[in-house]
């Protein structure tokens, strides 16, 4: 039986309707060596090394962390979101 959700196509109008409006510019990358790499892997790699370094600074100042398999991931995540964003936004 069909729901009067999926009977109405204004339901799905309007989110497909701004998925097809969405521009299909090129994504930013960067040359290196040569070869060309997307912006988000090079934020994803510094974020990876700001994580490294914040991980040395709580283990030298002997911060115990209650959950530090969530507290790493979530730092990288952060690092590398605020480097996209102040970087290409």
């Amino acid at each position: 039986m069909i729901t009067n959700a999926l009977r109405r196509p204004s339901t799905f109008g309007l989110p497909l309707a701004l998925t097809l409006c969405t521009s299909c510019s090129r994504a930013p990358s960067f040359e290196i060596l040569g070869s060309f790499f997307p912006a988000w892997l090079v934020c994803l790699a510094l974020g990876l090394v700001l994580t490294a370094v914040a991980h040395s600074v709580l283990s030298s100042a002997r911060v115990v962390l209650a959950v530090p398999i969530l507290t790493y991931p979530s730092l990288t995540a952060l690092f590398t979101f605020a480097f996209w964003l102040s970087f290409f936004r």
